[in-house]
């Protein structure tokens, strides 16, 4: 099954070079294990544009959708055999310590 790991760092999170040495260990690790799919960074959330369609009239606006104290910062993309062992992986991403990592599992679509 393939899980989202959304993550959510600290406010002072850098990244600084040890966490990024970290994360790129966290990444070979689980790709030699077969479970790495995909990850990226987001830019930081004043970069965002929102969209919203008001009864298919279509307004954006800048910023996230709502002014919350964390901010998605991430996302991991991992084939595990179950949440138990999705949330060990996510338990190794340098963004946890001090934040936090949503795990959801994708749904799959057939052909």
């Amino acid at each position: 099954m393939r899980y989202i790991c959304l993550v959510y760092p600290a406010e002072t999170f850098g990244p600084t070079p040890e966490q990024i040495r970290e994360f790129v260990g966290f990444r070979r690790e689980a790709t030699e294990s077969g479970v790495y799919l995909d990850a990226g960074r987001l830019r930081p959330a004043d970069t965002a544009t929102t969209l919203r369609d008001r009864e298919g009239e279509y307004v954006l606006t800048d910023g996230p959708f709502a002014e919350i104290k964390e901010q998605l910062g991430g996302y991991v993309v991992l084939e595990c055999a179950d949440l138990d062992q999705a949330v060990a992986w996510a338990a190794k991403l340098p963004g946890v310590r001090n934040g936090a990592v949503e795990i959801r599992p994708l749904v799959e679509f057939s052909a």
